[in-house]
């Protein structure tokens, strides 16, 4: 499936719709959309092939829009592979990313953290990924393309200019790799321990598919964690879907700052 009928059905909203950074918005983290101006908002039940999240923290909305003078289309929610295993449920979204201009997407996620430095709360800025499970959203894909570089797969210069922008706003960022298990159930401690011992930071259940299908189309990539929780065995604290949530909104008064004010240098660059 092509996504030439998603941009018929947005152009019925917005005419000669453009966008220049997409921005997929992970658990807890819908918030977000207050910052943008001049909202036109989809549905993903009116964009064919959108695949409709069943995720609680997870809305299923584009939006199309301006933040600090830059278009933007947010996608308030995406599918994770442990929902129905398509490992490739997010191509028809981040293929329209690109169609409206985007040559730029940020992804963010909630995740726990494999640092004892990095708590609840506080943001880490993706500097690579672990795919531990080993699968690819382009194995239907043929051609020569699909031996995709991984190499700087996430952007140098747009982690160069988070960093500055985390600086410039008095944010604690740090920095790490993703270490990236399918789920739906968190991971044991002895998987925990593995994760940390093979170089993980953090751990998710989203973002690496995302990362790996947007480099296939050519678009430069960052990311951003927001640590909901320590990861297995790491505190005495329970974990759950709905701490998770909860925990993800100490993180994105840091993240909307870090968003908005990336923007507007970005709009300078």
């Amino acid at each position: 499936m092509n996504n030439s009928k998603v941009l018929e059905v947005i152009e019925t909203k917005r005419s000669k719709p453009v966008a220049k950074v997409g921005i997929i918005l992970g658990s807890g983290l819908g918030s977000f959309i207050e910052e943008i101006q001049d909202k036109v908002i989809y549905s993903f039940e009116e964009l064919p092939g959108f695949p409709i999240t069943t995720v609680e923290g997870h809305k299923s909305q584009l939006i199309l829009g301006q933040i600090n003078g830059v278009e933007v289309a947010v996608l308030q929610g995406r599918v994770h592979y442990y929902e129905d295993a398509n490992i490739d449920a997010m191509k028809i979204p981040l293929q329209t990313l690109k169609s409206l201009g985007c040559s730029t997407v940020i992804l963010t996620n909630s995740a726990g953290s494999l640092n004892p430095d990095a708590k609840p709360g506080e943001v880490i800025l993706l500097t690579d990924h672990i795919n531990y499970m080993g699968i690819s959203p382009l194995f239907k894909e043929k051609g020569n393309a699909r031996f995709v570089n991984m190499i700087d797969g996430y952007d140098p210069s747009l982690r160069d200019l988070f960093l500055k922008v985390a600086k410039q706003q008095k944010v604690l960022l740090h920095e790490g790799i993703y270490f990236w298990f399918c789920g739906p159930n968190f991971e044991t401690p002895a998987e925990i321990r593995g994760a940390r011992i093979l170089g993980g930071d953090v751990v998710g259940m989203s973002t690496v598919p995302e990362v790996i299908l947007a480099r296939y189309l050519g678009l430069k990539v960052a990311a951003l964690s927001v640590v909901t929780n320590m990861a297995s065995g790491m505190d005495n604290q329970p974990l759950s879907h709905e701490r998770t949530i909860e925990n993800a909104q100490k993180g994105i008064v840091d993240l909307k700052k870090l968003l908005v004010t990336f923007l507007k240098s970005f709009s300078n660059n």
